[in-house]
């Protein structure tokens, strides 16, 4: 599907954005480049910040093709940087001894860059996968980036209110690191906790919102330490002591050994997580879902989103339609 669903159902819900940031993310966009990473970065110029990432993209791998990402002026969004798009393979041979050399290579290009070069961030960076955000409200943004252009199986959409920091390009949603994306309605109060303890294995947080810390707690979990998805999230959103307590034993003992493995990971504070990988989708809250989180089917597409009138704007009439428990992943699998 094009994004133009998706834009219409994000603009519905402009009173919980405050038109400093809005965003997609879509999987499948890229499939003339599918087995490239597609790296998406922002530019302040396209001189001497450009030349540098060139440099230093060139030294771990191939640019297999290089172009400004197409944008189209709006009376309401101002350009502040230049979006623009890698198709790049790292050369696997260069970072020797991990099970996941390229990977582990984009992560390391993404922690230089982000933290060594002014006037450049990395923001996108997986496998046929592309995210497009900006400072705007999500119409103008959508309109920016032409969004009904792209054709992607998974979309995420963004509408930003800001809190705790400035409205800018690079911390609007979604949030992405390898094919891993998320968006985040609400506040993650444990931050501090959680960005030391992901810090403490090599990533680097630039994005300066609390939202960014689960793209690298997914990454950790899911893919350098193989839990499954509902583990991630039993981790990141656990039972209470008292309900591990009534638990039957080999639950109880399970859920012990995440908490006390994965302490720091466990996020506090009111939030609905909606993370994506190339592969499903899957949404959560927080243990007593102090924000909301809807779900729906219709055919083989699931949906989710804050408002129920959202989901509408696209299935008028879905087959099924349900709020999850709190703590209790909605888990969509992409069919093969």
């Amino acid at each position: 599907m094009d994004g133009e669903a998706i834009k219409n159902a994000l603009a519905l819900m402009n009173e919980r954005g405050s038109g400093e940031g809005a965003g997609y993310a879509a999987y499948g966009v890229y499939p003339d480049f599918k087995d490239c990473f597609a790296l998406h970065v922002f530019f302040d110029n396209i001189v001497e910040p450009k030349a540098e990432v060139d440099a230093i993209l060139e030294s771990w791998g191939t640019i297999e093709h290089q172009e400004e990402i197409p944008t189209f002026d709006q009376p309401r969004l101002r350009k502040k940087h230049t979006p623009w798009r890698y198709f790049y393979k790292p050369d696997a041979r260069l970072m020797s001894g991990t099970e996941s050399p390229e990977e582990d290579i984009i992560i390391h290009l993404i922690n230089r860059v982000n933290t060594g070069i002014t006037g450049a961030l990395i923001f996108s960076s997986g496998k046929n996968i592309g995210v497009f955000k900006a400072s705007g409200w999500p119409e103008d943004v959508a309109n920016f980036y032409r969004i009904e252009d792209y054709e992607g199986y998974i979309w995420l959409a963004h509408n930003r209110y800001p809190t705790n920091t400035p409205g800018w390009w690079g911390g609007a949603h979604p949030f992405n690191l390898l094919d891993w994306s998320v968006v985040h309605n609400g506040e993650i109060t444990s931050y501090g906790t959680n960005r030391r303890y992901i810090e403490s294995y090599g990533y680097k947080c630039t994005m300066y919102t609390d939202t960014e810390v689960v793209a690298y707690l997914t990454d950790l979990l899911c893919r350098r330490h193989g839990l499954s998805r509902e583990l991630a999230v039993r981790a990141f959103a656990p039972p209470f002591w008292d309900e591990i307590d009534r638990m039957e034993p080999d639950d109880e003992v399970l859920n012990k050994a995440l908490r006390m493995a994965y302490g720091p990971a466990l996020m506090n504070g009111p939030f609905a997580i909606v993370v994506a990988r190339s592969d499903a989708i899957m949404g959560f809250t927080d243990r007593i879902k102090l924000r909301p989180l809807v779900a729906a089917e219709a055919g083989d597409r699931l949906y989710l989103s804050s408002e129920e009138a959202a989901i509408r704007t696209m299935e008028a009439n879905p087959d099924s339609v349900w709020m999850p428990r709190a703590g209790e992943p909605v888990i969509g699998r992409v069919k093969q």
